[in-house]
């Protein structure tokens, strides 16, 4: 570890080892999470229960004396899972508290996990149970993501894990670099 200034230049290897100890957060409210839960336990990815100011996910690094870290360090990046399109739009037909959930992780990273790898065609074609007009919810969907700056990715639920992982696994990498 060299230190330039106030801020600490992590080596390849000391980076590498500090990211093995990343610790990901799963909402206490987090429901039908098991394949999520499967990939970490089978990938040997630590994980913890807490409850969440917002989003489903989150990740941490624990505290590592060693290396410089003296407490848990927590980053303000969530991401907020709907296991399909049919979850999704009644999320976004309870404006207000979809809003507010938004509106608490405005000033944080922050995606919209969609399980559903056909999901964008989905809501344009209106193939989901919701008798909400497709054209009212993809506008409603862009005009939350435009005016709060996330994103929405349509993946498949068996993907899911590895996707929460690695989109944490790189956001705290790039906040340590």
């Amino acid at each position: 570890m060299k230190e330039t200034g106030m801020r600490y230049h992590y080596t390849d290897t000391e980076m590498k080892e500090l990211l093995s100890t990343m610790v990901m957060l799963i909402d206490t409210r987090e429901q039908q999470n098991k394949h999520i839960t499967d990939y970490f336990d089978s990938k040997k990815i630590s994980y913890k229960t807490k409850k969440l100011d917002y989003g489903d996910y989150s990740a941490y690094l624990p505290k590592n004396v060693e290396m410089g870290i003296q407490r848990d360090v927590y980053f303000p990046a969530a991401i907020e899972r709907k296991n399909s399109v049919d979850e999704l739009v009644a999320t976004i037909k309870e404006r207000i508290r979809f809003e507010n959930e938004l509106i608490r992780a405005h000033s944080s990273p922050f995606a919209l996990m969609v399980e559903d790898p056909n999901g964008y065609q989905n809501i344009i074609t209106g193939h989901y149970r919701s008798q909400y007009n497709a054209k009212a919810l993809l506008a409603s969907l862009k005009s939350f993501e435009t005016r709060y700056g996330f994103q929405t990715v349509f993946i498949a639920p068996h993907t899911a894990g590895n996707y929460l992982y690695y989109h944490f696994y790189y956001t705290i990498r790039n906040a340590l670099k």
